[in-house]
């Protein structure tokens, strides 16, 4: 035993000495106790180094206003075992209190050890056999860093007004620790959440050209808050795996691993393909066969260390240090993307290009057309009405039957400044038109593009659908961006800006005003997991300057500034999906349906498919509070959720704090609808942005991320070139190799499955609640998903249902909730819908 833990275990000597000589004068009863404590492997765990004391929740000490506290025991008699790498070691201890001591309610861990562990859980057993479960799952630093210990409360929930006298204070003191002031640097260990706005995505030390403009915190540039670090925003730099969030919200040892893994296999693949490319005249990929060639077995004829010195200037020594030359430059290849499996050149076709607007990447964007023409375009009725199947136009637009895909008003004021940083950009509309089959049918689309660099004159296209010859090859242009501006938007909105940016104010206002005793704590908890840390990471890999994003998508440096504007439309009451999809006409209001909505056409994969999952979810969040709220006083009167409630939307959604359409929280309802949206977003509006992007995009050609030419116009040296090789132009327009391997190793990553993913209808632990009653519930919406993944399976063998599987023969199942899989399932795409926004 070091002196530390000799220290700490004196106080137990005195008191069973006390014990003994008072025995006769008192009755002590024994409580027992199991601790499980992961550590790193060769670290020692804590041992006696580290000790415990429970308090009552019974029984108040009119001295300290808290629960009795018990004297200290040591972790002692640990067993150790070792899981997937991980040390874990389970310890016992023992405490003898007074018979009117009561039930323990909560216990405070100190750690005098010189390292950090990771507290899974612990379990009390009282004398007459009652066990109470601690979820802990938290780390615990040592005390000469903390200054303090640890509180841990039980897993029995109680709302604030309910809460056992003996609790009240503890309760409170543990909200108080996790807000802090507002000031200082934050470090490793410090258990601090707060606000800051987006200043750190510039990097000025840079130069002129890596300034971004603050987001959040003006008119010209809302957004979400982030969490706060006390970091300088000025930074230099690559890659920085060490930006501050609280312990809590990181990673585990396990899934950082994993994570550096696939980041390092991603760029091992971009960086073969770039030094295998050296040795070519041109930037430009040279036939679609050289990018088939990314995924096929060649060994590439690479200089021994060539792509290791290229990996020191993208990646940290941090990262560089776990893996070896070998594994850099070993024989490697892409994994065949999804879209070009089956049929190599399914992609091109027009049915296929609808087919993604409703199963694809990105299915929120396409809605139906309300008014012909759209504000300001210049596509005409002749264009398309004898392209309707033989009905009139009048009866098209009478039975929502024409569609649009509008990427063409947010992108106008940027275009300009756009085209001169090297891409050529165009804002787009596409026209559609829903056929008997529920296929969609291209209609027509509208490019708008800059005339030149030099002033702000923009200039509109329209292009028609065509089978052959010239006409054919142009409109695959025109395609093409589209595609560049969905990508875009995609990425920078559907994905990041709707999922990602916009939870994490609620997890900040979560931890600093919700007790981990409160039952909405309890029921939110694991759809946060690791949202802060990933969302770290982007600021420093994906969404700064010069990072990823910015050098693939045609975005470029106005990318984030992008999202800011588009954020301004943002509403939290549309992110519920009845009101999105009955917004967009992709559905019919229904209140006497349990969804609320009635999908427009059953042959919407995203639509149907969602639905379901949202009426489980909803249906589980309110039976979770019927359980705990009475009646509308009760939501109106629970302190903690109205703090909560009015935080998010006054300072984690500031900029929004003025808009009418925030409800009052002041009605169960209120607080259903808001609960039902939240792990909606975080779990399967998630899954579905996500978890398909390596599928679809990474095939460049499929889903270019941005075009380097226009569409030509006769007359014009771009068009002869283009009429005397048009696939060669094609490929030209396409990304430049760097941008375009780049994005494949990035949609590769993100589209990665972890092996310590928690998924919806799935929980770390059988102990999560201490209520069997929950965890019947829990147990029926668990019976619900299993009923959606037949629905599913079901829906795609329906060959009637085309879109299902459109012409690349993959079948929709990115809301497959796949609740009956337990344990590891790391690999790409429809692997089950994870709890949280974690990658």
């Amino acid at each position: 035993m070091d002196m530390d833990g000799h220290h700490l275990c004196s106080g137990m000597e005195e008191f069973f000495s006390s014990r003994r000589r008072n025995r006769l004068d008192k009755q002590y009863i024994k409580i027992s106790g199991k601790f499980v404590i992961e550590h790193s492997p060769g670290l020692s765990g804590p041992g006696k180094s580290a000790s415990v004391q429970i308090y009552s929740s019974t029984e108040l000490d009119p001295n300290t206003s808290k629960g009795k506290l018990s004297q200290k025991a040591c972790l002692t008699r640990g067993k150790g075992s070792k899981k997937d790498g991980t040390e874990v070691t389970t310890y016992k201890i023992k405490l003898y209190v007074e018979p009117e001591f009561g039930n323990p309610g909560a216990f405070v861990i100190e750690n005098n050890h010189n390292h950090r562990f990771f507290l899974q859980s612990a379990t009390l057993e009282t004398p007459d056999k009652l066990a109470i479960h601690f979820d802990c799952r938290s780390w615990v630093y040592p005390i000469k860093k903390t200054k303090t210990s640890r509180v841990f409360f039980s897993n029995t929930c109680y709302l604030p007004s309910q809460t056992p006298p003996a609790l009240v204070e503890l309760r409170k003191e543990e909200l108080q620790s996790l807000r802090g002031d507002g000031t200082g640097e934050r470090q490793e260990w410090d258990r601090i959440y707060d606000y800051q706005v987006y200043d750190d995505l510039g990097n000025p030390d840079k130069g002129p050209d890596y300034v971004r403009p603050v987001l959040g915190g003006s008119v010209s540039h809302p957004y979400p808050r982030r969490g706060r670090t006390g970091h300088p925003a000025t930074k230099t730099g690559s890659i920085n795996l060490n930006t501050y969030v609280p312990p809590d919200e990181r990673f585990s040892p396990k899934k950082l691993s994993e994570f550096i893994a696939n980041v390092i296999q991603a760029t091992a693949h971009f960086l073969l393909y770039e030094a295998k490319s050296l040795s070519r005249d041109s930037s430009s990929f040279e036939s679609f066969d050289e990018i088939r060639d990314l995924y096929s077995e060649n060994r590439s004829q690479v200089k021994k260390g060539q792509v290791r010195e290229k990996m020191k200037k993208l990646l940290p020594n941090e990262l560089l240090k776990q893996v070896s030359h070998a594994s850099i430059e070993d024989h490697i290849k892409f994994p065949l993307p999804h879209v070009i499996r089956e049929n190599e050149w399914a992609w091109k076709e027009d049915e296929e290009f609808g087919h993604q607007m409703l199963a694809g990447t990105n299915p929120l964007r396409i809605r139906g057309l309300k008014i012909f023409p759209p504000r300001g375009s210049y596509i005409k009725k002749s264009d398309i009405a004898h392209n309707l199947d033989g009905l009139s136009f009048e009866q098209a637009m009478g039975q929502w039957r024409i569609f649009i895909l509008g990427h063409h008003d947010y992108l106008l004021p940027f275009l300009t400044e756009m085209n001169s940083e090297g891409v050529c950009p165009c804002a787009s509309r596409t026209l559609l038109f829903l056929r008997n089959d529920a296929t969609l049918k291209p209609l027509a689309i509208e490019l708008t593009y800059p005339v030149s660099s030099d002033d702000n004159e923009l200039r509109s296209r329209v292009l028609l659908p065509a089978k052959e010859g010239t006409d054919r090859a142009l409109w695959q242009l025109a395609k093409a961006h589209v595609a560049a501006n969905d990508s875009a938007y995609h990425q920078l909105v559907s994905h990041w800006l709707h999922t990602h940016a916009v939870v994490e104010p609620f997890i900040i206002a979560t931890r600093r005003q919700l007790s981990v005793m409160h039952p909405v704590h309890r029921l939110l908890d694991p759809h946060f997991k690791d949202t802060m840390h990933i969302n770290a990471l982007a600021r420093s890999i994906l969404i700064n300057a010069g990072g990823i994003f910015e050098k693939t998508l045609f975005t470029g440096k106005f990318s984030m500034e992008l999202s800011s504007e588009l954020y301004k439309e943002w509403r939290f009451d549309e992110q519920a999906l009845p009101s999105d999809l009955v917004k967009r006409r992709m559905a019919l209001e229904d209140p006497e349906s349990r969804a609320g909505a009635e999908i427009l056409f059953i042959d919407y994969p995203y639509g149907l498919d969602a639905l379901d999952v949202w009426k489980a979810i909803k249906t589980w969040v309110e039976d979770f509070c019927d359980f705990f709220y009475k009646d509308d006083d009760s939501v109106k009167s629970d302190t903690e959720i109205q703090a909560w409630w009015s935080e998010i939307r006054n300072v984690g959604h500031g900029d929004k704090r003025n808009e009418t359409w925030w409800c009052q929280m002041s009605t169960k309802m209120d607080l259903t609808e808001t609960l039902t949206t939240l792990i909606w977003i975080a779990s399967a509006l998630h899954a579905a942005v996500n978890f398909g992007q390596y599928a679809y995009a990474g095939f460049p050609p499929n889903r270019p991320t941005q075009c380097r030419k226009f569409v030509p116009e006769e007359g014009t040296m771009e068009f002869a070139e283009f009429l005397k090789d048009p696939d060669k132009y094609f490929l030209n327009m396409l990304p430049e190799r760097f941008q375009a391997t780049l994005g494949i190793a990035l949609a590769e990553v993100l589209s990665r499955h972890t092996c310590d993913e928690v998924y919806l209808g799935q929980r770390p632990t059988s102990e999560w609640i201490d209520s069997n009653e929950i965890k019947q519930k829990f147990e029926k919406f668990k019976a619900s998903l299993q009923e959606i993944e037949n629905k599913v399976l079901e829906r795609n063998r329906d060959s009637k249902l085309k879109n299902r599987w459109g012409l690349i023969k993959m079948p929709y199942k990115l809301l497959h909730p796949d609740v009956t899989k337990v344990g590891y399932r790391a690999g790409i795409t429809a692997k089950g819908i994870p709890n949280s926004v974690s990658i």
